[in-house]
């Protein structure tokens, strides 16, 4: 299950894990129960605002009416959150997924991918609905997110939650208007202090925090699962190494014999604000992946078409020339003599592929930087760049700085970087590609 938790759940969290859970480092490590932070670290609401469920029952498991739908989603009970794997054109990172949506879906239709897609939310019994309510079919979720301040949530958004033509906003659109409305939880009138349009946010939020917790790539890199131009795979195999880690079986889309859809299904336990997401068994659709044979090409492959443009879309890095620092340019991160994501402007490690332009500004030692977020310095022994700095760090080489870090940056991992070794046993070389 996924716990969406309240914004100080972090700084609690000794005391407010319940003892029945697992200890922290497996929930991160994903599985059927998995704890998650997702209004705070995405930039999201003040979950006091959202529905107060004391007691919730599980969605699909009732044994009486339930009254109130803002502690229990219906008639739309089984929520399922899809990913892409889009490589003609090759669509988003090449060593990740991307995400389709967040549905309570059910009934069959056919759909561009292979799939025969659930259309509306599930009422356990095999109907459905879906685009429930036209007066919140809002056209703007960037213009939202942004009024929010939920920028976190939006630059993982337009990494991650990509159409395959280019039209990542068109695709949010679509996702909110069809899926989103269905959602009772997501009510206006189930929020105490309503802000209009919050809801939009709250959707979003607990999308991108499910598919965090579901690193579909990785998870099948882990079961010796690549990409490739040669290999094929059991559909048993492809299955065996998701559902262990997911906890149930997850539904696999294959479009000519080619894997490209992985259906995560979970039933809820209050609402989609705060609740409980538990791993569930598929309820209706079918795999519709052969049972061997299957490809899984990379999404580099040569030959195929290029990936669309579109305003708003991430851009491919190169990999840096160690050039001096010197007027506008990006910071990129190599390690072990690979380009591994960029330092963006608070100064931290991320594994991104669009960077924060610096500014380098040639001094009589050497050089500093300065980033939208301000002047960049060494801060008790940590890299930052920050209005609060007053007095800019002079780095005295010019070809490359040599920084320390606990660990590589994975999906949203923001990892500071450090100038001393001692105690962060990974080594990062920033070097310089100017912009």
């Amino acid at each position: 299950m996924v716990v969406i938790a309240p914004s100080d759940f972090w700084s609690n969290l000794v005391d407010k894990v319940p003892s029945k859970l697992p200890p922290v480092k497996s929930l991160l490590l994903g599985g059927s129960q998995v704890i998650l932070g997702a209004q705070s670290y995405f930039g999201g609401l003040d979950v006091g605002n959202a529905p107060s469920c004391s007691n919730p029952q599980l969605s699909c498991h009732n044994t009486s009416v339930v009254e109130d739908l803002c502690c229990f989603n219906y008639p739309g009970g089984q929520m399922l959150q899809t990913q892409f794997w889009d490589t003609n054109p090759p669509t988003g990172p090449d060593d990740a997924w991307t995400i389709h949506g967040l549905w309570c879906v059910l009934s069959l239709s056919d759909n561009d991918h292979g799939l025969h897609l659930y259309t509306g939310p599930d009422r356990c019994d095999g109907s459905y609905e879906a685009n429930c309510d036209d007066s919140r079919a809002y056209h703007n979720i960037r213009d939202i997110l942004e009024s929010f301040g939920a920028t976190d949530l939006l630059s993982n958004m337009t990494m991650y939650w990509k159409d395959y033509k280019g039209h990542d906003e068109s695709l949010w659109m679509h996702e909110w208007s069809k899926h989103g409305t269905c959602v009772s939880t997501l009510n206006p009138d189930c929020y105490s202090s309503y802000r209009s349009k919050e809801e939009v946010v709250d959707y979003f939020a607990a999308a991108v925090s499910l598919y965090t917790q579901r690193p579909t790539y990785q998870w099948l890199l882990d079961a010796g699962i690549e990409p490739s131009t040669s290999k094929s795979y059991t559909r048993d195999q492809i299955q065996s190494a998701l559902s262990s880690r997911h906890g149930r079986p997850v539904t696999l889309g294959c479009k000519g014999g080619k894997l490209d859809e992985v259906w995560y299904h979970f039933e809820v336990r209050g609402s989609v604000q705060t609740g409980v997401f538990e791993a569930a068994d598929p309820d209706g659709g079918k795999s519709t992946c052969p049972y061997s044979g299957i490809r899984y090409p990379p999404k580099a492959a040569k030959g195929g078409r290029p990936a669309p443009t579109a305003t708003h879309t991430r851009t491919h890095v190169p990999e840096p020339t160690g050039p001096a620092f010197s007027g506008r340019g990006n910071l990129i991160a190599k390690t072990g003599g690979r380009a591994k994501g960029c330092i963006i402007s608070g100064g931290s490690w991320y594994d991104t592929r669009s960077c924060a332009r610096f500014h380098a500004t040639q001094e009589d030692d050497g050089f500093s930087l300065e980033s939208s977020k301000g002047k960049c310095a060494v801060v008790g022994g940590v890299f930052r760049c920050s209005s609060d700095v007053s007095e800019a760090t002079v780095f005295e080489k010019s070809e490359g700085l040599t920084f320390y870090a606990d660990e590589v940056p994975y999906r949203f991992n923001k990892i500071d970087i450090y100038v001393d070794k001692a105690g962060h046993g990974t080594e990062l070389t920033v070097e310089w590609q100017a912009a």
